[in-house]
């Protein structure tokens, strides 16, 4: 029996990498697609990375290229967390070109999502740009979407404005599109990544993983996203995780408003908690993750990447 089907929209990155691993590492999901969107670093590279990967773990999965930027902004790319290339750190041994669609990331998702026997999960593990687009050229393609994770936003601070995450911040406009589109929406976002830290005795563990830790492990010597030795920050992987074990998480459903004009706050997610705004709720927000059960879930799927 095939798992739960997926498409994964992403902008590679070392958080990214990881959770493309687990996902085609997991029994559990039917990883049908794979779109790339500019965000952490250019549409080339990001694009260039997936394929890296699916050749490093031998996966046969389509990769689509998306959006290069944001609808009307300007790309401000991750490149000082990330690296030039967006995975520095680790020699890869070629790319899957045969993956590569030509077919551009909007009408590859529109293909995949009518082919499907069932509704698909879309895991949004960077800018909305390519989900926002999908929605605007194929309406329809809503009701075979069973929901979107995303990971997004945040409760509290912000990681690229005070306010602001920096997947939402760099395409507010588009993330304003798939929260208001009426699709089951999950936000798993920086707090949850500040809460389960991925620590130095795990990064242990993982280096002790076979040719996936090793891998994993030379990219995090040259990821920003944290330290080493006091921890990193696995962004991109809670969202998998929540796909996954959503039993590890806080939830709470509310309205998520993405403020757009703002000259100090543009791309802050208002998560109203308490109902001030009083519009219906839009999204399931995650607000607490057991800690250490994440880390543990985490090492574990990293062994099962081979």
């Amino acid at each position: 029996m095939s798992g739960t089907p997926v498409i994964i929209d992403t902008d590679p990155g070392i958080d990214d990498a990881v959770a493309i691993g687990i996902a085609l590492a997991s029994p559990a999901l039917d990883v049908r697609l794979i779109t790339t969107v500019g965000g952490n670093v250019n549409l080339e590279n990001v694009t260039d990375n997936t394929l890296k990967l699916l050749k490093f773990w031998n996966k046969s999965v389509r990769v689509a290229k998306g959006a290069e930027g944001p609808l009307v902004r300007q790309l401000v790319d991750a490149s000082s967390i990330h690296g030039a290339s967006g995975m520095e750190g680790y020699e890869f041994d070629g790319t899957a070109r045969e993956c590569l669609s030509d077919k551009v990331a909007v009408e590859a998702t529109y293909e995949t999502l009518m082919a499907s026997d069932e509704p698909v999960v879309i895991v949004a593990i960077a800018p909305l740009t390519n989900i926002a687009l999908l929605l605007k050229v194929h309406p329809d393609a809503k009701r075979k979407i069973a929901r979107i994770i995303m990971m997004g936003g945040t409760i509290t601070r912000g990681n690229k404005g005070v306010l602001s995450e920096f997947n939402i911040a760099t395409d507010p406009e588009a993330a304003s599109i798939v929260f208001n589109s009426g699709i089951d929406i999950a936000m798993v976002g920086l707090d949850i990544a500040w809460q389960a830290l991925i620590l130095p005795g795990d990064i242990d563990k993982i280096r002790a993983c076979g040719r996936t830790g090793k891998m994993l492990t030379a990219l995090f010597d040259h990821y920003r996203g944290g330290s080493m030795k006091t921890g990193l920050k696995m962004y991109d992987p809670t969202a998998m995780a929540y796909l996954l074990e959503p039993g590890m998480f806080e939830t709470t459903t509310a309205y998520v408003g993405i403020e757009l004009a703002g000259s100090l706050t543009a791309g802050c997610t208002l998560v109203d908690l308490k109902g001030y705004l009083h519009q219906e709720p839009n999204a399931t927000v995650c607000t607490g993750i057991d800690a250490d059960g994440f880390r543990d879930w985490f090492v574990s799927c990293i062994k099962n990447c081979g």
